[in-house]
């Protein structure tokens, strides 16, 4: 067999997928969480439009943010794997400090929201 491009750095790529996938699976909880938060608040016997206002914001934030996750995780994916391939590898710091901060701001609509179920 003939030896790849890519057959040269197989534990750099290996551990680029795994990556790849451990943000699919973060993706997949945020979207879960904003699924989980409105099916909680409507299953529960209290009415407060402001709770039913927040519990929607959860909900589409987290919809939101799992896609841009997704998004992201591809692009960044596909970027690795050039980079690991040329040799130019750098880290992803600018995504990272996004995802930290949208993670940041939907922990902060979930604890308004259970700070209004009071």
């Amino acid at each position: 067999m003939k030896e790849t491009l890519e057959s040269k750095y197989i534990q750099q790529h290996l551990a680029n997928e795994r990556t790849f996938l451990a943000w699919i699976r973060t993706a997949i909880a945020m979207i879960g969480i904003g699924f989980l938060t409105t099916s909680l608040h409507y299953n529960s016997l209290q009415g407060n439009p402001l709770q039913d206002k927040i519990a929607v914001s959860i909900s589409a934030v987290s919809i939101f943010v799992g896609l841009v996750i997704i998004i992201g995780s591809t692009i960044n994916y596909y970027r690795t794997r050039k980079h690991i391939n040329t040799q130019t590898f750098t880290s992803s710091d600018v995504f990272i400090k996004m995802m930290a901060a949208v993670a940041t701001v939907v922990l902060l609509f979930v604890t308004v929201y259970f700070l209004s179920l009071k």
